[in-house]
């Protein structure tokens, strides 16, 4: 019988792309993917769970993670790492389970030098334009703010070469119909299977 391994899944693109709605919107209906905990330095808030909303670490523990390869990305915000443990997302792996990731830029370029297989795919917007009215219409941003997420958008896009997929989100239930897609596409991939095939075929003829 063919045991094959989980994938690792990353979605990433700019800020306002809309990264969140269509990760959500995956897992309603992919209820058999797993979701990548994150790590965190910062306090847990009531009703927080670890091990279900993060890995609670404190920032020596965190740190000598970082120095022990121990992280496929890490970041800092406000004074608190935020990371991706690598031994979690493996173990899930191992267990035949997909793992999918929704992430920054910056961060998913971390995940590819340190875990290259990962299947990349960068959420596109419909347009620039399209971008800055998102990112307006959240009315929590200053005028300064959104021009330098724009700027970094446009960076990020530049990017875009790094990824295997590119999906254009200009509809949640298109997009999330081509990540669909692209999962069941990669677990067909012969690269994927032939190794366990071949495995299984030297078994039953030895």
């Amino acid at each position: 019988m063919i045991e094959e391994k989980g994938i690792l899944f990353i979605l990433s693109g700019p800020s306002g792309v809309g990264k969140g709605t269509v990760r959500k919107e995956v897992f309603k209906r992919k209820t058999e993917l797993r979701y990548s905990i994150s790590m965190t330095t910062r306090e847990k808030r009531p009703g927080e769970v670890d091990g279900v909303d993060y890995f609670y670490k404190t920032n020596d523990e965190f740190e000598k993670l970082i120095e022990q390869g121990k992280l496929l990305e890490y970041a800092k915000f406000v004074n608190n790492y935020y990371g991706t443990p690598k031994d979690y997302v493996l173990e899930t792996l191992d267990r035949g389970h997909d793992v999918f990731l929704e992430i920054e830029v910056q961060g998913a370029m971390q995940v590819k030098q340190n875990f290259p297989e990962g299947v990349f795919i960068f959420l596109f917007p419909p347009s620039l334009e399209e971008l800055k009215n998102r990112i307006t219409n959240r009315g929590t941003e200053e005028e300064d703010v959104i021009l330098n997420r724009l700027k970094e958008a446009r960076n990020e896009i530049e990017m875009m070469d790094a990824y295997d997929y590119v999906v254009v989100n200009d509809d949640v239930d298109k997009a999330v119909d081509k990540i669909q897609s692209i999962i069941q596409s990669e677990h067909c991939k012969r690269e994927r299977i032939a190794a366990q095939y071949k495995k299984l075929l030297e078994d039953e003829l030895s």
